[in-house]
């Protein structure tokens, strides 16, 4: 069956034939799945050859991967930002700039090159951490969510879903005025900040309206119940920037004689909806609480080691009971395998020892806990009333020539990249065909086009 582009919301009937499925626990030939209504509505195995009317996809099809952890408007720093050297803090400069030339159009133009580049690399979900609300000088737009609505359009037309994650950015630093570059970020009251992220609307299933505290050096202690409370009544997820630096949490322990993780535990911060991401410079005592909360972590590798952050405690936090997922973060790439086997890689380097984590667990890492970190639990996987989102891996690249695999998800994990997805499904849309996208037709000329606007 051809499926045609059909408008967002539109209940979609189809059937897919899988060469070979990761199930969750193991790989399966010959799969078959029905999708209505955008929903998995059954799955049977053994089917050795394709029925009339299914749309074959061949390659190794796993569930959807969500990538937890995005700020769109990094995409335009890629190469640029390779220039030198320099630390975090001087990185932060460089992207401040960028910001600072973005309106509504081109922040609609760039968010929908990037999403569509995430649904080629398999990305059927994204986390979209939003902070950069308002005119340069933080004079309101007319609309006052007018950049959070253009991400929204622009995840619609590259035909994957979004988590818009509001976030409240009303400091420098502790105690300190949000600088020139920061006043566009700024509500400057929490209370304010929630005023207009209540204005944002989601109109289906694709949409999700969460919230995020940007750090706790951006919001200041007295206001960050009013953001978990806006969340926790929502039951939207709520994100946070947790212990990335070092200097994080020297300035933390200045102002506040705790740590990063203790003074948003103390707030009300802490808990299963909510996800800190990085979660880099712990303590034990700050990896208890995160796990005994039950608080998510994204790890976001490539983005960590790109501007020198270090390597997280994953193993120890995901022990502790925190689920882990997985974003790219900056973009220095938008590859969710790579993430993933950063991750495990990372590990070995820190500990010596190879096989923290299976393929199965770092994938689920991808789909799975990402899709729940981003208010949607019953994503990321292939069984009937899940999403019907589908990505697709090659098995007959350069990369991933060999065996086909049987048991596990080895294939995809340790030798895929996103180069090779060759199909991405969402909500039984069929976004990424053959490798090409079906919505956008040049999606390396737009990134191309909407980068250069911003370095005129």
């Amino acid at each position: 069956m051809q499926l045609t582009t059909q408008p967002t919301g539109t209940p979609v009937t189809a059937t897919y034939w899988m060469s070979h499925a990761w199930l969750g626990t193991h790989v399966e030939p010959g799969v078959l799945l029905d999708v209505s209504g955008g929903r998995i509505a059954g799955v049977r195995t053994g089917v050795g050859t394709p029925p009339p009317g299914a749309t074959v996809l061949h390659g190794l099809t796993v569930p959807g991967l969500a990538n937890t952890h995005s700020h769109a408007f990094h995409r335009a720093l890629r190469s640029t930002v390779q220039v030198g050297s320099g630390t975090f803090w001087t990185w932060r400069e460089t992207m401040y700039r960028t910001a600072s030339r973005l309106t509504p159009d081109t922040y609609y133009d760039l968010a929908r090159a990037t999403y569509a580049e995430m649904a080629l690399a398999g990305i059927t979900a994204v986390g979209e951490f939003h902070y950069l609300h308002h005119a340069p000088g933080g004079t309101p737009y007319d609309n006052p969510n007018a950049m959070g609505e253009a991400l929204i359009a622009a995840a619609s037309e590259a035909g994957i879903r979004i988590t818009l994650l509001d976030t409240a950015y009303l400091a420098a630093g502790f105690g300190e005025e949000p600088n020139r570059h920061q006043t566009r970020f700024s509500d400057v009251t929490a209370d304010a900040w929630a005023e207009r992220a209540s204005l944002l609307e989601g109109d289906d299933d694709l949409v999700v309206i969460g919230a995020a505290i940007h750090s706790v050096r951006a919001v200041p202690a007295g206001q960050l119940a009013t953001v978990a409370r806006w969340a926790q009544e929502r039951a939207v997820p709520l994100h946070v920037h947790l212990s990335e630096q070092t200097a994080e949490n020297d300035a933390c322990l200045a102002a506040h004689g705790r740590t990063p993780t203790r003074l948003l535990a103390d707030h009300g911060v802490l808990g299963p909806g909510t996800t800190g991401i990085h979660n880099t410079h712990l303590t034990a005592e700050d990896i208890e609480l995160l796990g005994a909360s039950r608080t998510g972590t994204c790890m976001c590798p490539t983005t960590e080691r790109d501007l020198a952050d270090g390597i997280g405690p994953a193993a120890a936090l995901q022990g502790a009971g925190s689920p882990l997922s997985l974003g790219s973060d900056s973009h220095a790439v938008i590859d969710l395998f790579e993430e993933a086997r950063a991750m495990e890689l990372n590990e070995r380097l820190r500990t010596h020892v190879r096989g923290h984590w299976t393929a199965s667990a770092l994938l689920r890492a991808a789909s799975a806990d990402g899709h729940a970190a981003l208010g949607r639990p019953d994503g990321g996987t292939l069984e009937p009333g899940a999403p019907a989102d589908l990505t697709t891996v090659a098995l007959d690249s350069v990369r991933t020539a060999g065996p086909v695999p049987r048991l596990g998800a080895e294939a995809a994990v340790f030798a895929a990249t996103a180069a090779d997805v060759r199909h991405t499904v969402v909500a039984g849309r069929h976004i990424v065909r053959d490798g090409r996208h079906t919505r956008i037709e040049d999606v390396p000329g737009a990134l191309a086009s909407a980068v250069a606007a911003l370095h005129h």
